[in-house]
């Protein structure tokens, strides 16, 4: 087995019966169109999303179901990953095609597939019980964050702005500039007669949320 790959079995401290397993989930498109991580990153996707929603589930039994929601959105997301992904160094075991390696960065998305992918593969390698244990492990420090919960600043203003208006916030988009894997959105965001909020960000969900952060800050909610 590639001796990178022995670093990560290490690191997450499991041991594969089928290395090829792992091996597979760290293969990128670009390497290799046919045998890569996709499917592990979809079959990842759905195993995360279980074991974050029965540990909410257990954790706070009489939340209601608006509450769970915010928590479990807060912990799976991209953004999530991508961090986890980053704590465990992935881009160091990722295997890509020569058009990525000549880059000095790997890609967020890539990063982030490639931890969901890891937990699909660790799921068909080993089972439930220790793809659970997995996820708790590397998640357990955000877990804890939702203790109290964190309300994305969108969230938030749309939350205000139907209870006193009765409207959602109105954005727009003002500009989309940069090459596809860097790009750079511009956007508006007001509310009743509120004035003009701008953000911007990587991705257009990052720009609103930038804008409806300098509004709610204006108004003091």
């Amino acid at each position: 087995m590639n001796k990178n790959l022995k670093l990560l079995e290490k690191k997450i401290n499991i041991k594969f019966k089928n290395h090829n397993l792992l091996k597979q989930a760290m293969i990128h498109k670009s390497f290799d169109s046919t045998n890569n991580n996709e499917k592990f990153e979809f079959l990842g996707d759905r195993i995360l999303g279980l074991v974050i929603s029965k540990k909410l589930f257990d954790l706070y039994p009489d939340a209601p179901e608006g509450d769970l929601d915010k928590r479990f959105a807060y912990l799976v997301n991209r953004n999530t990953c991508l961090k986890i992904s980053k704590l465990m160094r992935l881009d160091e075991y990722l295997i890509l095609g020569p058009s990525y390696r000549k880059k000095n960065l790997v890609e967020d998305k890539i990063l982030s597939d490639a931890c969901e992918a890891l937990i699909g593969a660790v799921y068909l390698d080993k089972g439930y019980k220790t793809v659970e244990f997995f996820i708790l492990k590397f998640w357990n420090d955000k877990i804890k964050e939702t203790v109290i919960t964190k309300i994305d600043p969108k969230t938030k203003l749309q939350e205000y702005s139907l209870k006193h208006f009765k409207k959602l916030p109105i954005y727009k988009v003002l500009s989309f500039k940069g090459p596809a894997h860097s790009p750079l959105y511009k956007v508006s965001v007001k509310i009743n007669n509120s004035k003009l909020f701008f953000g911007s960000g990587g991705s257009k969900k990052i720009a609103q949320h930038d804008a409806a952060k300098k509004l709610i800050k204006e108004i003091k909610i």
